[in-house]
């Protein structure tokens, strides 16, 4: 995560940073399944479980968890791999040993009607 990306007192990074990485994952699903971006209709069960700062290294995970034949359900997760290092020294960094959990969502988008048949028939 950028300095840009912090938003709040102590340097904090903004859920909805998150929230596009999430989206970014979601339009790559959706194209890889269905050719076509899909559009977004609800997010649920959105989690934010520790602060993200500046200087933390991300890793996001989106997983197809339920296909209808217009809706894509994915369940969406971001780990913390890497800290930003501490006030004695801003550009120190640690690898993690286990990556942390920071943000986890369920997500649902509508494939329009053309796009899931026609991808259908390229299969």
């Amino acid at each position: 995560m950028a300095q840009h990306d912090a938003h709040y007192g102590g340097g904090l990074i903004d859920g909805a940073r998150i929230m596009q990485l999430f989206g970014d994952l979601l339009t790559e699903i959706t194209v890889r399944t269905d050719g076509d971006e899909g559009l977004l209709s609800e997010y649920s069960d959105v989690r934010f479980t520790a602060p993200v700062h500046p200087g933390d290294y991300l890793e996001a995970t989106a997983r197809l968890v339920r296909r209808t034949r217009l809706r894509r359900v994915v369940a969406l997760e971001a780990h913390r791999v890497i800290a930003a290092g501490g006030a004695d020294r801003p550009s120190a960094a640690q690898v993690l040993a286990a990556p942390q959990l920071v943000c986890r969502a369920t997500a649902t988008t509508v494939v329009p009607m053309g796009a899931a048949s026609s991808r259908k028939e390229q299969r």
